[in-house]
């Protein structure tokens, strides 16, 4: 359970509920295969016959490698296995944030996407930010090209307000969900909301939450809450 982000859809789950928020959750460590990568990120290490060579994505959409840098596939997966992952598990979610995106940008007129994932409290040597504290939060926006700036500054005002510490684009500037979803010019605005673990759960042992839990759960009810109310009055949205 090194690397999953363990237990955020159960975080979100409450202010989803109360609010009717439209959401796709996944169910798969991305140990099976990471959601959060392009679909030709893959190199040699981990699939038969990769075009990009060894050691290019080493946590790229099959890990071979873990944070720590503990080995995770003795040898290269299959080409056949690699295309099975891609239909059963990529394209699915993939497909169903598309069509849930289309849908809302038919009813609303706009998209305003919070993709959630956590983060381990320190980076490690395979980070940007080896040895470093992170912040409660990491906001990304692709380097401000997944959504307009306004959106960004409501989300991370709306954190910031519930009582987190929030950064920008640091350790994190957004994955491949943020790249392809992040598309302001077609309505569709994206932001990569990182976690840090420390706040509700053991990072040694991943199966046990915290104390901290109930108090971050309600806190990012708080944000969400308060992102909401915030686009309800700059564009309208509602229902």
């Amino acid at each position: 359970m090194r690397d999953v982000d363990r237990f955020v859809d159960k975080l979100y789950r409450p202010v989803i509920d109360e609010l009717h928020l439209p959401c796709v959750v996944s169910p798969w460590h991305r140990y099976v295969i990471d959601l959060n990568r392009s679909p030709n990120e893959f190199d040699a290490d981990s699939v038969e016959g990769a075009a990009e060579p060894s050691g290019r994505h080493p946590k790229g959409l099959h890990w071979s490698i873990t944070t720590l840098e503990e080995p995770l596939l003795r040898k290269p997966m299959s080409m056949d296995l690699h295309q099975t992952l891609l239909k059963e598990y990529y394209w699915p979610f993939h497909n169903s944030v598309q069509e849930l995106g289309e849908s809302l940008v038919q009813s609303a007129g706009q998209v305003f996407h919070l993709d959630a994932h956590s983060m381990p409290s320190l980076g490690t040597n395979l980070h940007p930010d080896p040895g470093q504290q992170r912040a409660d939060i990491v906001v990304s926006d692709f380097h401000g090209s997944s959504c307009r700036p306004e959106f960004k500054e409501i989300v991370m005002e709306a954190y910031q307000r519930a009582g987190f510490e929030v950064a920008y684009n640091w350790p994190y500037v957004g994955g491949g969900i943020t790249k392809k979803f992040g598309r302001p010019s077609e309505n569709f605005h994206t932001l990569q909301v990182e976690l840090n673990r420390k706040l509700y759960m053991d990072e040694k042992n991943k199966s046990q939450i915290h104390p901290g839990f109930e108090e971050t759960q309600a806190k990012i009810s708080t944000a969400v809450t308060s992102i909401y109310q915030a686009l309800e009055k700059w564009i309208g949205i509602g229902g």
